[in-house]
């Protein structure tokens, strides 16, 4: 088992968005388990932050899967979850969506949720995949930090934004959970759950785990 790996692809070009995925992941790695490798698609814009955006980074992601088909399963790192079901079609192999799976987590620890945007403009994108997955109904609110994702790493700012916004959600809208909505957001989640007092998922945390019971679970 322990030579089984899970690719992590970061869908922008953002290598600290990578590496603070990566980082994210450690307490999900374990002696004889699946090893994660992080990789960054070199042909990924700055960040996923538009429709247009998202629908580029679908062929070159799934060229890249089926240049990895030795992997053991497969997580986009990106909450727009871009060519989630294109890739699907290509391998056996679990494919996970850290958006998908980000909320699906949050419905086990609270009734309603919230969803911290990085912009007003994904917001719109956000819902309409809401919809398809029918779990709209459970949706407090959905509101953003104002930060583009290449802003993300200026720690003090962007913490304040995110603990400012997280209160509306909880506060204002009633969420009982907080999903953090761009995967540029994983390093703040343990100092953001401890201000709000509420659950908080980080949803490549949220697939990652999910991609190690598959691999775990899947025949020998």
């Amino acid at each position: 088992m322990n030579d089984a790996r899970i690719l992590v692809i970061n869908p922008n070009s953002l290598e600290a968005v990578t590496a603070g995925i990566d980082r994210a992941l450690d307490p999900l790695r374990f002696p004889g388990g699946p090893q994660f490798e992080c990789v960054t698609l070199s042909e990924g814009p700055l960040g996923i932050q538009t429709q247009r955006d998202a629908d580029a980074v679908i062929e070159p992601l799934c060229a890249l899967i089926q240049r990895r088909s030795d992997c053991a399963a497969y997580v986009i790192a990106c909450y727009s979850d871009p060519g989630l079901h294109s890739a699907r079609e290509l391998t056996r192999r679990p494919v996970l969506g850290i958006s998908e799976c980000g909320v699906l987590t949050a419905l086990t620890l609270g009734h309603r949720f919230g969803v911290i945007a990085i912009l007003a403009a994904s917001v719109p994108r956000h819902l309409r995949y809401l919809g398809a997955m029918g779990v709209a109904d459970r949706l407090a609110a959905e509101l953003p930090v104002g930060l583009q994702v290449s802003e993300l790493s200026d720690a003090s700012r962007t913490l304040s934004r995110l603990v400012d916004t997280g209160r509306r959600l909880v506060d204002e809208h009633g969420a009982h959970v907080v999903v953090m909505g761009c995967a540029g957001m994983a390093q703040y989640r343990k100092p953001l759950e401890d201000a709000l007092g509420v659950p908080v998922v980080e949803p490549t945390q949220a697939a990652a785990g999910m991609a190690i019971a598959r691999v775990r679970l899947a025949p020998v």
